[in-house]
């Protein structure tokens, strides 16, 4: 990380991370079709259908849970099968499929109006001693401190003005500070324009809001909430550099974007509260399909996730 010679800006983070933690709250029910079952809430956002990221983490905090605490959710492969209602609850039934001396394996599906939604599979690990490799933290990102918040940004850009594209009041709140996570870009945000070159990657500094400690995690443990919370955050802008290297802006008129599977692998536990780099690149684009590929690294350098993503992308016309 290089701070440069920018200057440091001192904007209040804002916000706060209410939507995360109400979407982390799971409450335990009987489970039909599998061992256990909790149900969740999607929160608002300003689409016609739920941020993929809610189905990510409350299925990862139904896995944890179902989970012993001496062993840590280690990798996460997901599939989003139907568009899910905003503010609707959604049932989430786990199945234990392993119990090992050393690895466990759940399986976790999402129902919506009697229809499954979403599907996974977890793996845990009793944490052990072993090499560690890992691609090392670009050099030269500016610090977050000398960027501008997504709030920043979109201060400058009126709602209905032909620079806004679509993006409405309710859009500019959302993405302002309704994400629980305060973004800053390098090069620049996609919003309402591709800001920088249309380059095929691009980085994310993020950190949550407000303080995880003591959030009301429920029967999580503090770890276990900040990896859910990791879960929550990696689906906003994994997309990005696809539309940055198409030209295209998240305010387009018709673009159509949708999640359709995913993957994640934690590699060590890491605080969402504080921040985080997320270096993101576009494997690739067809079909109308989208490939990205991101690492989220802690100030420190150490890699903390990998995730894999790929997505519906359909320009307008």
């Amino acid at each position: 990380m290089s701070t440069g010679t920018q200057e440091t800006r001192t904007t209040p983070r804002g916000g706060t991370a209410e939507a995360l933690l109400a979407a982390l709250e799971l409450t335990p029910t009987e489970p039909e079709h599998f061992d256990l079952a909790f149900t969740a809430t999607t929160q608002p956002c300003p689409w016609p259908k739920a941020y993929g990221g809610d189905m990510v983490a409350q299925a990862a905090a139904a896995a944890m849970l179902s989970a012993g605490t001496d062993r840590r959710l280690h990798s996460m492969h997901s599939y989003f099968m139907r568009p899910v209602d905003i503010g609707a609850e959604v049932r989430y039934e786990v199945e234990l499929l392993r119990d090992g001396r050393g690895y466990s394996t759940r399986q976790v599906r999402g129902y919506q109006n009697g229809k499954p939604v979403y599907a996974a599979l977890a793996s845990f690990q009793v944490p052990e001693e072993g090499a560690e490799l890992a691609p090392a933290m670009p050099a030269g990102v500016p610090a977050p401190e000398t960027l501008p918040s997504s709030a920043e940004y979109l201060a400058a850009v009126e709602p209905g003005t032909p620079e806004a594209g679509t993006m409405t009041e309710e859009a500019r709140a959302y993405w302002s500070g309704g994400r629980s996570f305060d973004t800053r870009h390098v090069p620049g945000p996609v919003y309402v324009r591709v800001e920088g070159e249309p380059v095929p990657h691009q980085a994310v500094w993020v950190r949550a809001f407000s303080p995880l400690e003591g959030a009301r995690a429920g029967a999580l443990t503090e770890e276990q909430l900040h990896t859910a919370a990791l879960a929550y955050v990696c689906d906003y802008t994994i997309i990005e550099p696809t539309l940055r290297a198409l030209g295209l802006a998240w305010a387009d008129p018709g673009l159509t974007t949708a999640s359709l599977d995913h993957a994640m692998w934690f590699h060590r536990p890491a605080r969402v509260d504080k921040w985080l780099l997320y270096v993101q690149e576009a494997a690739g684009a067809q079909s109308g399909r989208g490939l990205g590929l991101g690492r989220f690294y802690d100030t420190d350098g150490r890699l903390v996730a990998t995730v894999a993503q790929e997505a519906l992308v359909r320009p307008g016309h």
